[in-house]
């Protein structure tokens, strides 16, 4: 299925891209995320396991266990902190 991919904040920088169509075969947040992590490069660091992570579906923070859809937007960014 094709999805859209948002990446925001340190995640952006590292990937180069704010965003990205994305044809999947992932039925789950996580499962997109290992996805990617197998493309290598910077999405494998940015994303890595370990690493904080928050991820949004359509618009809502969401577990990785998230069901994606087609045509759903995925978005990826680090925790933010106030101040």
């Amino acid at each position: 299925m094709k999805v859209q991919i948002k990446y925001f904040a340190s995640i952006r920088e590292a990937v180069g891209t704010g965003s990205e169509p994305w044809q999947t075969a992932a039925s789950t947040l996580g499962a997109l995320r290992d996805e990617l992590i197998a493309r290598g490069g910077a999405h494998a660091q940015a994303l890595a396991r370990g690493r904080a992570v928050r991820v949004a579906l359509n618009q809502t923070m969401s577990a990785e266990d998230a069901a994606l859809s087609e045509g759903c937007e995925v978005a990826f960014f680090p925790p933010v902190t106030g101040g």
